[in-house]
């Protein structure tokens, strides 16, 4: 810790104390300060809603009046709604035969369930399974009625050591509500067999950004719970275990237990911002450029998070991810700020990019100016590692017809090692405005060890190799700016993303919608020359159900999609314009 940073430090902290209304003196304007200041321990990781995430809009903020731009929304601050996790409300119980259990001792409520009450006797299904696919058929629910009762299951599957298992992808949690759910059920109770974990210990509540609940109560219980519901039967869950184990073969029954149940879980929604701010044209002030980098991180990390050391909650300071391309972002905007291009340049810092990208999804559906406006978005993401070799990767090279001859252009006078993708998806914000046939260009330096750890510190940064990156990319930005004709966008052909995709024996072909927070899921672009785009799917369209078999998220979409082959026709259920309706899509 150096004493320049000391210093910032203490500032903070004195104009913090003083004052409702967040305020950051820190004097200089070079990224080394920029990224010391947002990796510190004061900021705590930068995790959305926090404190931390607080200081850094404002921090942001203020370094943008102090280069001479003017503030765009309120004050700078564009704010929208996060939700950070999930948490139990009054009405969780479950009851066995009129015993009543303790919750987060004896059972606990998953953070995907639904919610509702439902008193009703009780069917063992073994794993939860139905499966009729090419290498197994497995089908824990022939032969019993489970309409309007609570289901019994194991949790995860019975081939654990084998990291090839044909169960992988069925057991899941999300997959065997699902199936619960299709075939009636009114809820599922999950327990752990003692092969998955001997420790009888029940999970933590989780949840997911942007991913609706499960259409019924879904509980844990202990084995201890799970045991107590068997009595009448004279099986406890070791036994069912070994039994099916050796067998390999469903045991299914019915159990003369009285289950009365309830959940209720609440999301905790909270609320960020983007920061937003112009440099308005010379020549062309009403066509626009943006240039943006997310400013959150993981916080404290955990397992809620997507931090690479989930068993550690410890500062994820998050230099490179993204101080780094923050403290590009000042340093350009202020190069701007001095010298204005023909077009009007937006600087923006996005708040949620690590929840799902969702800061530039809410800025595009709520644009301070109108999207057809904005010629072409520059997106900066982890730029801090420029390597001996110096490589650079630029994403969306194939999202303009001009582009490349762009980039090409200007590449040597840097000596960079520049390595093209053409595709303007990815997992970062310029996505969101590709999907809006915008123009994009993303550039990274690339991941590294400590990605997503507590160990991406300031000290391993290349300074100069940011200010590299700022130049040339400037160059490249002057050029887009400063043309007489826009940049002309081409739809990219591109593969599937890698979400899950070993599974899948065919694709649909399009870019899902993870922050639209209603049950299916939304379109959120389609791949030219993909199923979705020869069918008729539609940027905006709602899928929810495929050949009549409902979808509630992301996770029942690749299940349902799993099991159809390349070839196959399926029908699917969609919403447009308030409208229900069917596509055929030919796989």
């Amino acid at each position: 810790m150096n004493i320049k940073y000391t210093l910032a430090t203490i500032i903070l902290v004195v104009v913090v104390s003083a004052c409702k209304t967040p305020q950051v003196a820190v004097s200089s304007s070079d990224p080394s300060d920029h990224i010391q200041f947002l990796s510190s321990e004061l900021l705590a990781g930068r995790s959305p809603s926090t404190k931390g995430d607080s200081l850094s809009a404002y921090y942001i903020r203020d370094k943008f009046i102090s280069y001479g731009l003017k503030t765009l929304y309120d004050d700078g601050f564009q704010k929208f709604p996060v939700v950070t996790g999930v948490y139990t409300g009054k009405n969780n119980r479950l009851k066995v035969n009129g015993l009543n259990l303790v919750a987060s001792n004896d059972f606990q409520a998953m953070g995907f369930s639904g919610n509702n009450k439902v008193i009703s006797d009780v069917v063992f299904s073994g794993y939860g399974f139905k499966i009729d696919d090419d290498s197994i058929k497995w089908d824990d629910y022939k032969n019993i009625d489970v309409k309007g009762k609570w289901v019994l299951a194991f949790r995860m599957d019975p081939d654990l050591d084998n990291i090839q298992s044909p169960f992988a992808m069925y057991g899941q949690d999300r997959y065997k509500a699902m199936i619960a759910s299709d075939m009636g059920a009114a809820g599922l109770l999950l327990v752990n067999t003692t092969e998955y974990e001997k420790d009888d210990i029940l999970d933590q509540l989780r949840a997911m950004q942007g991913i609706s609940p499960s259409s019924i109560p879904v509980i844990q219980v202990t084995r201890k719970t799970a045991n107590h519901i068997l009595t009448p039967s004279g099986f406890t869950v070791d036994s069912l275990e070994k039994i099916i184990t050796k067998t390999r073969k469903p045991k299914s029954f019915k159990i003369n237990s009285l289950i009365d149940g309830e959940t209720d879980i609440k999301p905790n929604t909270v609320n960020t911002m983007n920061v937003a701010a112009l440099v308005k044209g010379r020549a062309n002030p009403h066509e626009y450029l943006i240039v943006g980098a997310h400013y959150d991180h993981l916080g404290m990390g955990g397992p809620e998070t997507s931090s690479r050391r989930r068993d550690t909650i410890a500062i994820h300071p998050g230099a490179d991810d993204n101080a780094s391309g923050i403290a590009a972002l000042l340093k350009m905007a202020k190069k701007v700020s001095k010298t204005p291009l023909s077009r009007s340049v937006i600087f923006v810092a996005f708040g949620a990019e690590e929840s799902g990208l969702l800061g530039s999804r809410y800025f595009v559906e709520k644009p301070p100016v109108t999207i057809s406006s904005v010629k072409a978005m520059i997106n900066f993401d982890m730029v801090g590692r420029l390597d001996t070799m110096k490589s650079l990767s630029i994403g969306g090279t194939g999202t303009a017809l001009e582009l490349e001859g762009i980039i090409d252009a200007n590449k040597n006078k840097f000596g960079f090692n520049i390595k093209k993708n053409p595709e303007g998806t990815g997992p970062s914000d310029h996505s969101s405005f590709y999907t809006r046939k915008v123009p994009v260009l993303f550039f990274t330096t690339g991941v590294h060890d400590q990605y997503h750890t507590p160990e991406d510190k300031a000290g391993l940064i290349n300074y100069e190799g940011i200010d590299m990156v700022v130049d040339y990319s400037l160059e490249l930005i002057t050029e887009i700016a400063n043309s007489e004709k826009a940049l002309t966008f081409n739809e990219v052909k591109t593969t599937q993303p890698n979400i899950s995709r070993r599974r899948l024996k065919a694709t649909l072909g399009i870019i899902p919608d993870f922050s639209s927070g209603q049950k299916g899921v939304g379109v959120d672009g389609v791949r030219p020359g993909g199923p979705a785009h020869k069918g008729g799917i539609l940027k905006g369209d709602l899928i929810i159900g495929i050949n009549g078999n409902s979808i509630e998220n992301i996770y029942d979409y690749m299940f349902r999609l799993a099991k159809h082959s390349q070839g196959e026709r399926i029908a699917l259920d969609i919403i447009r314009d308030n409208k229900t309706g069917v596509i055929l899509i030919d796989l």
